[in-house]
C-alpha cells in the first residue's frame, strides 16, 4: 500500500494513501487527511495512516455498520476520550441499531430522515422520545462518518448532508436564583459533607464538572484564596481519564473568604479521616475522594446524579448540576463585572461566546448604556 505526502502551506501537509479500486467502478481510492506539524512528524503520521488504511478497504457488499465501525476506529484517535465514550455510546445506541444492515450504497436521504423520526419518537429507553439535542448528536456523528466515507472513495456524495438534520429545541436559561442554590448546598451537606463543599465551589467558580472533579490540594492557594484550573477528569471507554482543560489552557480563579474556610474545614475533616484509617492524605491528593488517601476522584457522572436527587429533596427539581455555571455567570453580569473577567473564570477564551450566551443578562449595563445616551440629549 503506497502513501504519498504534499506541503499545502507552511506546517501544512496533505497525506494520501491509495487503497486500491472500487470493486464497481473501478476508480482509484485514496484515504487523505491534512496534518500540521514539522516534515518528521508528517512523516511518522503518514506510516500510521498507510497502516490504518490497510484494514480500510471497501467491498461492494459493506454496510453501513462497517463503514461506521472503520470511520470510528480512524477517528477515535484525534477525539478526547469523553467523545470518544460518547460517540460509542451514539452508535450503539441510535445508529447501528437502525442503520448498521443497509449496504452503505444504498443509504439515501430519505431513509436517513426515516431514522431520525424514529429516534424523536420511540429512540429512547423503553421507547420514550428522545430529544432533539440528542439526534442532533446522532446527525453529526453519523455525518462526520459518511464524510469519511466520501474521502475514502466509499460513496460518491454524502447522503447525510442532503438529509433534514434535526433542529435543536430552545432553551431558555433559567439558572437557580441564589436562595435556591443555598437551598440545594445546604440539603447536600446534610447529605454528604464533600457534596456540600463541591457544590459551594461549583456556584462560587463556575468551573466546569470535569474541572472540579479533578481538582487536587496543590491547585489551592488558601493563604492567597486562588484555585489554579489546569485538568479535567473525564470517562472514556476504559475508566477515569485525565486530562487538560477544554480550553487546552490553565487558568487562576480567586476564591471568596467563605469558600476558603470551608475547604480548609474541608481538608481538616479528610485528613483526620485518612488518619483514622493509618493512610496520609498526600499534597497532591483529589480534593473530592472516597478514598482515604484521596488517590482517585470522583466519578464525573455521580455528582450529576447525587445533585439531581439533592436538588429534587431541595424543591428545585428542573435545576441541573451544569446550571450552577449559568448561575455564576449571570449573577455576575447582571451585578455589572465585565465580560472578559466573566469569561475568564468560566474558562471561555473567547468573551464573545460568554456574550452569545448570556448576553439577556446584562440589564445593569444596558441601563447605563441609556443613561449615558439620554444625557448625551439633554436639550
Amino acid at each position: 500500500m503506497r502513501g504519498s505526502m504534499r506541503q499545502r502551506s507552511e506546517g501544512s501537509w496533505e497525506l494520501r494513501v491509495f487503497v486500491g479500486r472500487d470493486p464497481l467502478s473501478g476508480r482509484p481510492q485514496y484515504v487523505t487527511r491534512t496534518f500540521r506539524g514539522g516534515r518528521r512528524d508528517a512523516e511518522r503520521e503518514l506510516a500510521a495512516l498507510v497502516s490504518s488504511a490497510a484494514t480500510a478497504r471497501p467491498t461492494a457488499s459493506m454496510t453501513v455498520g462497517e463503514a461506521l465501525e472503520q470511520w470510528f476506529e480512524h477517528a477515535k484517535q484525534a477525539l478526547s476520550p469523553s467523545t470518544v465514550a460518547t460517540t460509542r455510546v451514539v452508535l450503539d445506541s441510535h445508529l447501528l441499531p437502525y442503520l448498521g444492515t443497509i449496504p452503505l450504497r444504498k443509504l439515501t436521504p430519505a431513509k436517513v430522515d426515516a431514522v431520525y423520526r424514529a429516534l424523536r419518537e420511540r429512540g429512547g429507553r423503553k421507547g420514550k422520545p428522545l430529544s432533539s439535542a440528542t439526534v442532533q448528536r446522532a446527525h453529526n456523528v453519523l455525518h462526520r462518518a459518511m464524510a469519511q466515507a466520501v474521502r475514502w472513495g466509499w460513496l460518491p456524495l454524502n447522503p447525510v448532508a442532503s438529509a433534514t438534520a434535526p433542529k435543536r429545541d430552545h432553551r431558555v436559561l433559567q439558572p437557580p436564583t441564589p436562595a435556591e442554590v443555598l437551598r440545594v448546598v445546604e440539603a447536600a451537606e446534610h447529605i454528604d459533607h464533600g457534596l456540600g463543599v463541591y457544590l459551594l465551589v461549583a456556584a462560587s467558580t463556575g468551573a466546569r464538572r470535569s474541572e472540579l472533579v479533578a481538582l487536587r490540594w496543590s491547585d489551592l492557594d488558601l493563604h492567597a484564596g486562588v484555585v489554579v484550573i489546569g485538568r479535567g477528569v473525564v470517562t472514556g471507554l476504559e475508566g477515569l481519564v485525565e486530562k487538560d482543560t477544554k480550553t487546552h489552557a490553565a487558568r487562576r480563579i480567586a476564591l471568596d473568604a467563605g469558600t476558603v474556610e470551608v475547604l480548609r474545614a474541608h481538608h481538616e475533616q479528610l485528613g483526620e479521616r485518612a488518619k483514622a484509617c493509618d493512610a496520609e492524605l498526600a499534597g497532591n491528593a483529589f480534593v473530592f475522594s472516597d478514598e482515604p488517601d484521596g488517590s482517585r476522584p470522583w466519578k464525573p457522572d455521580f455528582v450529576t446524579q447525587a445533585f439531581a436527587r439533592v436538588a429534587k429533596r431541595a424543591g428545585v427539581p428542573n435545576a441541573r448540576l451544569h446550571d450552577l455555571r449559568h448561575f455564576v455567570a449571570t449573577r455576575l453580569l447582571a451585578n455589572g463585572v465585565d465580560v472578559r473577567t466573566v469569561a475568564g473564570r468560566l474558562g471561555h477564551k473567547n468573551p464573545n461566546v460568554t456574550l452569545n450566551v448570556y448576553a439577556a443578562f446584562l440589564p445593569e449595563a444596558d441601563r447605563d448604556a441609556a443613561d449615558v445616551i439620554g444625557k448625551l440629549l439633554v436639550r
